[in-house]
């Protein structure tokens, strides 16, 4: 039997905050996230989540390879990872996000805001989506191979 996707908690839909700390569907969209291992996978998804409305980050490297068990050498590679995609810039001791190339962000306003708040199958294709959308995307796609 096929799951209906539903909103469990509707009391806690999350909705995408002022600041930066959401992923843009086309890191799944464009096979982005395919190229990257687990460990620059969870750098770069912990720097969106910690990133200002610039996609500004000043984590030290001792701090993140604390809070993603990583060694130095495991951090860097990701690190690298990332610039190499054009995910990421870093100048240490700061990191920006970058807008995946070819996407831009919509400036927030009172229509984003609601649109938003709607269900995720209501949305449009390119939006925001949540975590749980994007790993389920992943999964399914490893899934078939």
């Amino acid at each position: 039997m096929k799951t209906v996707k539903r909103l469990l908690r509707p009391q806690q839909l999350r909705q995408v905050p002022e600041q930066f700390s959401w992923v843009d569907q086309a890191l799944v969209q464009r096979h982005l996230i395919d190229r990257l291992d687990a460990r620059a996978a969870a750098l770069y998804l912990f720097l969106v989540t910690v990133a200002d409305a610039q996609g500004l980050s000043y984590y030290g490297s001792a701090s993140l390879m604390q809070r993603l068990h990583l060694s130095t050498e495991e951090l860097g590679a990701a690190r690298q990872q990332l610039i190499e995609l054009e995910l990421l810039a870093f100048e240490a001791p700061l990191y920006q996000v970058l807008a995946i190339a070819g996407t831009t962000a919509a400036p927030r306003t009172a229509s984003t805001s609601a649109a938003s708040a709607s269900p995720p199958q209501a949305r449009d294709a390119g939006g925001p989506v949540s975590l749980a959308q994007l790993l389920g995307q992943l999964e399914h796609r490893r899934g078939r191979l």
